[in-house]
């Protein structure tokens, strides 16, 4: 009997925030943020220029501190978040950003063996295996020794994607992923995102501006207006946070 309760019970969120104070350095930018993402979840995050979207990102990650209300990211508590445990955080969390940030000296196997070593893989045939299964996976295996600048934009972030991959993350947050690509790049890099979330169920938290992506790639929507951010499935209400 016990152990049929066990199986039924709810998973515990990847990530949870309760009546959470956003801060973006010394100010508050979001007050009161409740959320809840799970396993297999596609959530976006919306909203204008400075309405602190990257700011919730960030304490995600353990980049803000969180020092009111509660918040919890992939069973680390951010409220009591030791700089010792902001590594084995971010172990367990893909982050793909806007601009790449690649190592523009490295070759892009080089630049994925750079993210392993750092994060504690010791064997180096588990680690080629790995860095060949991530490309693989963003149909990039044939690019494994390019130098960044040889590599499209569109190409770029499916190397950072494929970063992203390498520790098997419960959660992929991406903060404007295709603000730098045209609309057909940027299509298929929501078409690569949209499958890994798919078919691994790995969750995702996306920061965009753009409604045409969300609008073809469903997921929930939170909101990020007049200092607070909450989900919202009304269409004026987002295009209401959308116009500048």
């Amino acid at each position: 009997m016990e152990a049929q309760e066990n199986k039924s019970a709810k998973k515990e969120p990847l990530v949870s925030f309760r009546k959470a104070d956003i801060l973006n350095g010394e100010n508050t930018v979001i007050y009161g943020l409740d959320m809840e993402i799970s396993e297999g979840d596609f959530v976006y995050i919306v909203g204008k220029v400075g309405t602190g979207k990257t700011s919730i990102i960030r304490t995600m990650i353990g980049e803000n501190r969180l020092e009111k209300g509660s918040g919890s990211v992939c069973g680390f508590s951010l409220e009591h978040l030791k700089e010792r445990e902001i590594p084995y955080l971010r172990r367990k969390v893909g982050v793909v950003f806007q601009d790449f940030q690649l190592l523009m000296e490295n070759t892009v196997e080089e630049n994925l063996d750079f993210v392993l070593r750092a994060t504690g893989w010791k064997d180096r045939n588990a680690a080629d295996n790995r860095i060949n299964e991530v490309l693989k996976a963003v149909g990039m295996s044939h690019k494994a020794h390019k130098m960044p600048h040889q590599l499209s934009g569109g190409e770029q972030q499916r190397i950072a994607i494929a970063r992203s991959l390498l520790n098997r993350p419960q959660l992929i947050i991406a903060d404007e992923p295709t603000g730098n690509l045209d609309n057909e790049t940027a299509d298929g890099i929501l078409r690569l995102l949209t499958d890994i979330n798919r078919k691994e169920g790995t969750a995702i938290v996306m920061v965009t501006h753009n409604r045409s992506i969300f609008e073809k790639y469903p997921g929930r929507v939170f909101v990020c207006k007049d200092e607070k951010c909450q989900e919202n499935r009304s269409e004026e209400i987002i295009d209401l946070a959308l116009t500048i």
